[in-house]
């Protein structure tokens, strides 16, 4: 499989724009990072730090995410989203995830992924696509 280090962290970042803001509140000054992008992005720089790690022919999916949203960051701020392995059983990895904006943390919890064979997870999905009666 892998061999994975409790301890190993990733790191990325990303700038506030209108494409990964909320725009529903309906003010131009109230758009802000949406929870659904930052969690997205901590998913992404977990998967990222330890993908050069896996053997070729493997990755990792989200299994389970516990994260707080603690406060808003407005389109122009940069955010840096961070990662660190705490524990790995079997093909099941976990992580501490946070983020930060220029002023605060605005994000922490927990994230659990799945280390997957790319080939066998793709046949296992299209039988189960098969499954489903076409209209």
């Amino acid at each position: 499989m892998a061999n994975i280090p409790i301890g190993t962290k990733g790191e990325e970042r990303l700038l506030v724009t209108g494409e990964v803001a909320i725009d529903f509140l309906g003010v131009e000054n109230a758009r802000v990072l949406s929870t659904p992008n930052l969690i997205q992005h901590l998913e992404m720089t977990a998967r990222n730090s330890i993908k050069p790690l896996l053997e070729p022919g493997l990755d990792t999916v989200g299994t389970h995410v516990n994260v707080a949203h603690l406060a808003a960051t407005p389109m122009g701020m940069s955010v840096t989203f961070r990662s660190e392995v705490l524990s790995v059983n079997d093909r099941r990895v976990n992580f501490k995830v946070e983020a930060f904006d220029e002023k605060e943390k605005i994000a922490e919890g927990t994230h659990e992924r799945a280390v997957v064979d790319i080939p066998r997870f793709a046949t296992r999905l299209a039988a189960k696509a098969a499954t489903v009666a076409k209209s």
